[in-house]
């Protein structure tokens, strides 16, 4: 046997003390003839050396739980989740020659967008177009599918009025808006607006269809963008 156990044997013997009291009741029971009854045991306090065992099995736990986190912070997983592939949202469709047109090209972006002031009876549809350098020619096409009763109730643009020629005409199940530059005039770099009114049926009105498209030229060099519109009312 190991001389440190013995040595704890040793001490956790030596340190017993028998209960005198509760070995004179059970006498007196046995000679009084009395069943005996249960008497409450005192609570064991654990020997030294299982205190002992159950700290080293704590300490192994704490370090194999430490070990766990240690490997999974190593994994190159990013906190809080796996990575999600995202696919990219389609390039819109220009209407006019049946390819792809980028939302932005050479000094061009754009963007179409429901306004949020449309209601049940009415909608305007907004196209923004960004430019980065001076355009010495703009022509933007706004296309309204002609579903729900739609109608048009004007039009305009952030730009000045006597800069453009515009029209709002049918053509091929569209109500098409159409805003074109004057010659010599330029459009200047920054954000421009371009929006169509137009009343329809009650109700939410499927703008599905919709769909719009910008050229331009800049520094001698023709660039154009499109898009549709993703909401509806």
């Amino acid at each position: 046997m190991d001389e440190d156990l013995r040595e704890r044997l040793h001490t956790a013997a030596a340190s017993h003390r028998p209960d005198r009291a509760r070995m004179l009741a059970r006498i007196e029971r046995g000679m009084a003839g009395e069943p005996p009854s249960r008497v409450p045991h005192a609570p064991r306090t654990p020997k030294p050396w299982l205190r002992v065992a159950g700290a080293t099995a704590a300490v192994c736990g704490v370090l194999a739980a430490g070990a766990f986190a240690a490997a999974s912070a190593g994994s190159g997983e990013p906190e809080g989740g796996r990575q999600v592939a995202v696919r990219p949202a389609p390039a819109p469709q220009d209407p006019a020659r049946g390819g792809v047109l980028p939302a932005g090209n050479g000094p061009l972006w754009s963007d179409g967008s429901l306004d949020p002031h449309s209601n049940e009876y009415w909608a305007q549809s907004n196209v923004t177009v960004k430019t980065t350098q001076p355009l010495s020619e703009l022509t933007v096409e706004l296309r309204i599918a002609l579903n729900g009763g739609v109608d048009t109730t004007g039009a305009w643009r952030s730009l000045p009025e006597k800069d453009f020629t515009v029209s709002a005409r049918e053509e091929d199940g569209f109500l098409v808006y159409r805003w074109t530059s004057k010659p010599g005039r330029s459009v200047p770099v920054g954000t421009h607006t371009f929006a169509g009114q137009y009343n329809h049926a009650e109700g939410t009105r499927d703008a599905g269809r919709d769909d719009y498209t910008a050229r331009a030229r800049a520094a001698g060099e023709p660039a154009a963008v499109g898009g549709d519109f993703s909401e509806s009312r």
